[in-house]
């Protein structure tokens, strides 16, 4: 098993902004109320359709696994010589298939960073057209798996862009995409819930959950409402066997707003850093405070803001600003939304006592990427924390086998069998150690350390 280190470089075309075409933000519900009359949304699907189009990507896959390759047989060997493993393709094409959505009339298109992250060679096509047209990324933001990449072609068709600030349970929605790269297809549904996090997918989340059928293919596509107006991208779904099974979950728009903008003007997303560890208030933990919502800070990084500023470990941080904090999830959420050298202001209770504490944030280390190749961690990313020396999970794909042996975002890997893992060196080491051999794997999560197996 070999694992190989990326960072990931985005291609910034320049600092740009852009305009987006807004829509209603609070529209009237309209609801059935007659017997003669049909209830359908194809007036406002068509108006949309052309504002989504199909993404296929091709990378270069090094070989690495000689089991996979027939040709590598010592049978071969005895009659073409030791030479003839230098014919044999020491890479492959990998092609994968996604969706996205027209953001501006020059060409700007959000889709997922993990349809177009490792790609080569991205080619779009817009609402099943034939025309395919070059694109070139725009800027990639891991964290909350959002990217843009950019045609050359004016006079596109560009969404409407709603708010996930009227959103509710119950909504009629619509999953537009190409699933299994059959084409254009759109799928109907609700809105099952609202701001769903703790899924282990995103290191930032705050979901749109629907039962609209997602399948491979439709991410990056677009979450509509009946009005055809953009409220979500759509980015993963839970499934055993890889296809749908009612549980899609798609990126809100205010956030999909807010990344692609700073993507668009900066090429990339640069968080503000405060340096703390944080947990949830448990009902141990109840009696020592005297809110029920927020986040605990269990850690404090040496030199960051939060020492800085005095925030000491035990702090609950019940609001940022103006927006109330309900757990460490949501915590982590607003304070990424900010930039580094933004002052904010943490409404904390300590020792049963409220207290404000103005701070200025700091910058956010970029992130480690091991890639997809290695078997173990299939679909994982890591970071090395250097201010708590530690190898933490900020990304977990669903349906991989990371996914599958239990890892989650959040998670901190702190020995696999005897070896205790400090750096991204450590964790290398020790599964070229343990190649081909079960491996328990010991992490941290929320304070307390669980163990997983992985072969």
């Amino acid at each position: 098993m070999k694992i190989l280190l990326l960072v990931l470089f985005s291609l910034c075309l320049g600092a740009k902004s852009i305009s987006f075409n807004h829509a209603t933000q609070n529209p009237t519900r309209v609801y059935p109320n007659s017997s003669e009359s049909i209830l359908s949304y194809s007036k406002y699907i068509s108006q949309t359709k052309n504002s989504i189009v199909n993404i296929s990507t091709k990378s270069k896959v090094k070989q690495t696994n000689n089991k996979a390759n027939p040709f590598a047989d010592p049978f071969f060997e005895q009659f073409f010589g030791k030479d003839y493993k230098k014919l044999i393709p020491k890479n492959r094409v990998k092609r994968s298939l996604g969706s996205g959505v027209i953001l501006s009339s020059d060409g700007y298109i959000v889709t997922n960073a993990h349809v177009v992250q490792d790609a080569q060679e991205i080619e779009v096509s817009i609402a099943d057209k034939e025309k395919k047209y070059q694109a070139k990324i725009v800027g990639i933001d891991i964290d909350s798996d959002l990217a843009v990449v950019k045609i050359d072609k004016s006079g596109l068709q560009a969404i409407k862009i709603g708010s996930s600030k009227h959103l509710e349970v119950g909504d009629v929605v619509f999953a537009i995409g190409n699933p299994f790269g059959v084409g254009q297809t759109v799928t109907k549904g609700i809105i099952s819930a609202l701001n769903k996090n703790h899924i282990g997918i995103n290191k930032y989340e705050n979901f749109i959950q629907t039962d609209a059928s997602i399948n491979p293919g439709n991410s990056g596509g677009a979450l509509i409402d009946s009005r055809g107006v953009l409220i979500g991208i759509n980015s993963a779904i839970v499934s055993r066997a890889g296809g749908n099974n009612g549980i899609g979950f798609a990126i809100p728009v205010t956030m999909v707003k807010d990344i692609t903008a700073k993507l668009i003007k900066y090429g990339k997303v640069t968080r503000g850093y405060l340096g703390v560890s944080i947990k949830n208030i448990t009902k141990e933990l109840q009696s020592l405070y005297k809110r029920e919502n927020g986040a605990i800070i269990i850690n404090i990084a040496k030199n960051s803001s939060a020492e800085k500023y005095g925030l000491k470990r035990g702090d609950l941080v019940y609001r940022v600003g103006d927006k109330q904090i309900k757990d460490a999830s949501n915590f982590s959420t607003v304070v990424g939304s900010y930039k580094p050298d933004d002052t904010i202001v943490l409404h904390i209770e300590r020792d049963k006592n409220n207290k404000q504490i103005s701070v200025v944030l700091g910058k956010k280390e970029a992130d480690i990427i091991i890639a997809k190749q290695d078997k173990l961690f299939d679909g994982v990313t890591f970071k090395y924390n250097s201010n708590l020396n530690q190898v933490e999970i900020t990304k977990v794909q669903p349906n991989t086998k990371g996914y599958d042996i239990g890892l989650r975002v959040g998670d901190i890997v702190v020995q696999v069998e005897k070896i205790e893992i400090f750096t991204i060196k450590d964790l290398k080491r020790v599964l070229n150690r343990y190649k081909g051999k079960k491996k328990r794997i010991y992490i941290k999560r929320n304070n307390q350390i669980y163990m997983v197996v992985s072969k």
